[in-house]
């Protein structure tokens, strides 16, 4: 089993090279991209394979983004819908877009909660011998084929639960430190370290990152995650686990104070543990009272982001990915968990919903530049 990358002419129209010349024009000057080359700064987005076709988008993800993260394509639901059959089919959608345009690619996620089509929910539920068959299987399959196209995978995703009185959910079920889930009852707190481990079997030069949300405010709650994240990234170094970076979501919620010496101090941690810090999913969801005016919501959202990734470069962080560039494709436009309940859409991406740069967009490139030797 294999990538198989689609044909080029099924993914680009005559018109795409004119509307790039088109955008630039209009928007002035380089993109995110390479702004953030220029300071040695990685900037990247998630990918919708479904939009493609779409010229304006696919204009935006060339101009702006270097490296690119599949929204859906490379979870295991969409990978492995039935048992034992592949389909790379979107993923092959997206790594023909990525190599046609001289872009990266990385993967998300081998190992999640989430995204799981019932039978694997099943499978995990008959025992640790056959969750332990599922996974290598699925290993040895999605490595495999997207080797050459993939070289830096979330392994394992959002595995530590959630401190008490947290606003992303009412409750994290816990064994420990760990989000109670069907790959921890099926094999037990050292899934986490087996998956990392099997991965590097399959792979000895795969880049291989945890990745997990809730780390950047100045909250108890957001301390605790720190803490149980930190504590599992120290077990993992101790017993020589291959793990190379840790994914720092950035979620980010403007009803959520922050300060940059706590993220600061956690950051330090984990660079001292010989780890990469890389932002892999930075939007902003805006707080319940707004204030007047987009002029005054966009300034308050381009000083959170500034303020975070500043924290984040100057600890180190030389990758930065936002899930999507445009409100209008945004997830929080059209996830009912986490959209407006007052009619408005938030406005948590660089790109606005024509696509034009917004303060958030001018607050990365000021971050990038500052970068500059």
């Amino acid at each position: 089993m294999s990538l198989v990358l689609p044909p080029r002419r099924r993914l680009f129209g005559a018109g795409l090279a004119a509307l790039l010349a088109r955008q630039a024009r209009a928007q002035g000057g380089e993109g995110l991209a390479a702004l953030g080359r220029s300071g040695g700064i990685t900037f990247g987005t998630a990918i919708d394979s479904g939009r493609l076709g779409d010229a304006a988008y696919a204009a935006q993800i060339v101009t702006e983004a270097q490296l690119l993260v599949p929204e859906w394509e490379s979870k295991w639901a969409a990978l492995q819908p039935r048992p034992g059959s592949f389909d790379f089919g979107p993923l092959g959608a997206v790594a023909s877009f990525a190599q046609a345009k001289g872009k990266q690619l990385r993967g998300h996620v081998l190992v999640w909660h989430e995204a799981m089509p019932s039978w694997l929910v099943d499978g995990l539920g008959e025992g640790a011998a056959k969750a332990r068959s599922l996974l290598a299987a699925h290993l040895d399959g999605v490595l495999a084929a997207t080797r050459p196209a993939i070289r830096d995978w979330d392994v394992v995703n959002e595995a530590v639960a959630n401190a008490e009185g947290n606003p992303f959910t009412a409750a994290t079920p816990a064994q420990g430190d760990l989000r109670d889930t069907p790959w921890l009852r099926a094999l037990g707190p050292g899934y986490i370290e087996e998956t990392f481990r099997q991965a590097r079997e399959r792979d000895r030069t795969l880049r291989l990152t945890y990745n997990d949300y809730g780390l950047e405010g100045d909250t108890p709650w957001a301390e605790e995650k720190r803490q149980r994240v930190l504590r599992l990234l120290r077990r993992m170094v101790g017993a020589q686990c291959p793990v190379d970076a840790l994914g720092l979501q950035a979620h980010l919620l403007m009803d959520e104070p922050f300060r940059p010496e706590p993220l600061a101090g956690f950051l330090r941690a984990v660079r001292e543990l010989g780890l990469a810090v890389l932002i892999t999913e930075l939007d902003v969801r805006e707080g319940q009272q707004l204030p007047g005016g987009l002029a005054a919501r966009d300034a308050a959202v381009a000083e959170r982001v500034r303020q975070v990734v500043g924290t984040a470069l100057d600890a180190g962080c030389r990758t930065v990915l936002t899930w999507g560039l445009s409100d209008r494709n945004s997830w929080l436009a059209r996830d009912p968990g986490v959209m407006r309940k007052d009619g408005q859409v938030h406005r948590g991406l660089p790109l606005d919903d024509a696509g034009g740069r917004k303060p958030m967009w001018q607050a990365l490139a000021t971050a990038f530049g500052s970068r500059r030797g």
